[in-house]
Formats: structure tokens, C-alpha cells, sequence
């Protein structure tokens, strides 16, 4: 029987695929869930939080990944405290999306971890990201592995709780200090046992491919955030538009241990990116 997620899947997909057919093979490249992150669209989260969620579910997409609502509140999430979990997590779920995820600032975790477990065991969460270390252009080596020591002793605590630790990536991790590239000191610095890795695709811009990662370090990635380059400054693209090789992603993305990934690019390309994704499930 078709339900109403079924069917705006398969409407969406039949809408675009004409537009992606030259690239696509017959082989079934991915089975993961078409995801997004909530920051992309969070001034229309603002404004009407449940019929964003269902716009976005109409686009093809089925899961979000949210940005805390006590971390982020000044950055247009704060009104979503105003839900209990259950309300929350409610809402979504009557989208037809699912959410195991979501980013925290260095800052609410240092002040009250236990309370953010707890909101994240609540909602039915499964991971819980550190969006960024806190450190600014003048952090040293020594203060990335700091950091790593906090987010290993969270890692192990969250563990307790069933909740896996990650950590997310901006580009800045992949400029040279001291001689090394700091995302290679942190992949050093992390326990891989308790600290799990969210990949931004868009260090492609930098000359570095998730794909390489994946396969280097197997096992450490669970969720990635995608997004795609024209080739050109720093024009995105959507998804399957630009030089990412994304049956090189999804094909190393099994060995990286890849469960979750979200298309974090602006709006105007979040149609595509659906149509395209859901395109790579193939028959």
C-alpha cells in the first residue's frame, strides 16, 4: 500500500529524473535515507516549523539532522525549547521524517551534559555532533588536543547512554598548523571506540575528497554532510551537479561506516539534491 511518504518520494523523483538520467547506471549506489540539515533552512524553520518539515518531506527528503535548541537559540532555534521531546520529536514524525541527530555547541556541553542526554535519549536520538571545538585562529596544536581529551571523556559518557559522540568538520581543519594538517591530528587525538566522524564534503573546495577519508580510516565516519562544487570559486551546485564523485562517496561510504547524511547546501539547491539522491538507489 502507498502511503502519503511514498508517494511524495516517488512524485519527486518522477518530477527530476530526467534531468540526472546521463549520469546514473543501474546499479544501487546507496540505501540510506535522503537527509538535511536543519541549518539551511532555519529562518523558515522560524516562521513555521511544521510546514517547513513538510515542504522538505515533499522535496523527497526523510530525515533532518536539528541544531540544539538551547545551544543554537540565538541562531533562530530558541522557540523550539518551547516543546517538551515528546511534542517535538511529534511534529516531526507527523512530517514523515525521522531525526537521530543533532549539533551542539562546545558550550552547552561543558555546562550541562547531562541535560542534553538527556533531550537527546528523549527525542530518540542516536548521535550527538560537537558542531565546533571553540578554538579560534590563533589555537595551537595543543589546544585541538585538548579538545580531543573533552570530546573523548563526553564520548565515553555518552556511550553509557547508547548515545554515539561525533564530530563535525569545517574547512579550517584542513589548513596546516605547526607542520600538520589538523584533521589529521584529530583523527590521531580522537578514540575511534567512542568518537565517530561527520565528514563535510565541501573540503572538496580544498582539494580533499571524503571518499579518501573513508576508505583510509574505515569504520570512523558515521554521517557526512553533502554538498557539491561547480568547480569554480566557490559556486555550490546541487548535489550530482557539480565534480563530486558521488558513486566514489557512497561506494567508500560503506567502508567509512556511513549510517546518515544530510544535504547541507542553500536552498535553491535542495530540490535537486533530493531528486538526484533518491536517483542513486537505482533497480
Amino acid at each position: 500500500m502507498q502511503t502519503r511518504r511514498t508517494f511524495l518520494k516517488s512524485t519527486a523523483a518522477a518530477a527530476g529524473i530526467g534531468l540526472w538520467a546521463p549520469k546514473l547506471g543501474r546499479a544501487r549506489r546507496t540505501t540510506l535515507d535522503i537527509g538535511f540539515q536543519t541549518w539551511v533552512v532555519r529562518e523558515e524553520l522560524a516562521q513555521d516549523f511544521a510546514g517547513t518539515l513538510a515542504k522538505m518531506a515533499a522535496m523527497g527528503y526523510e530525515s533532518l539532522e536539528l541544531c540544539s535548541p538551547v545551544g543554537y537559540q540565538k541562531y533562530g532555534f530558541g522557540h523550539l525549547a518551547e516543546f517538551s521531546a515528546s511534542d517535538l520529536k511529534g511534529i516531526i514524525t507527523d512530517a514523515g521524517l525521522s531525526c537521530t541527530s543533532s549539533h551542539y555547541t562546545i558550550v552547552e556541553l561543558r555546562e550541562d551534559l547531562p541535560a542534553r542526554m538527556a533531550f537527546a535519549k528523549a527525542m530518540g536520538y542516536t548521535q550527538m555532533v560537537l558542531a565546533h571545538p571553540g578554538l579560534g585562529g590563533d589555537a595551537t596544536l595543543d589546544d585541538y588536543k585538548r579538545v580531543c581529551e573533552e570530546m573523548n571523556a563526553w564520548g565515553k559518557i555518552t556511550a553509557g547512554e547508547g548515545l554515539q559522540f561525533v564530530y563535525h568538520n569545517h574547512n579550517f581543519e584542513f589548513e596546516t598548523l605547526e607542520g600538520a594538517l589538523i584533521y589529521d591530528v584529530l583523527l590521531a587525538h580522537l578514540d575511534p571506540s567512542v568518537v565517530k566522524m561527520q565528514f563535510q564534503v565541501w573540503v572538496v573546495i580544498a582539494g580533499y575528497k571524503a571518499a579518501d577519508y573513508f576508505r583510509a580510516h574505515p569504520g570512523r565516519f558515521v554521517s557526512a554532510h553533502l554538498s557539491d562544487w561547480s568547480g569554480t570559486a566557490q559556486e555550490q551546485v546541487p548535489v550530482g551537479a557539480g565534480v563530486v564523485d558521488w558513486s566514489d562517496f557512497f561506494e567508500a561510504g560503506k567502508q567509512g561506516g556511513l549510517q546518515n547524511v544530510y544535504v547541507e547546501m542553500g536552498p535553491k539547491t535542495l530540490p535537486e539534491s533530493a531528486v538526484y539522491l533518491a536517483s542513486l538507489r537505482g533497480q
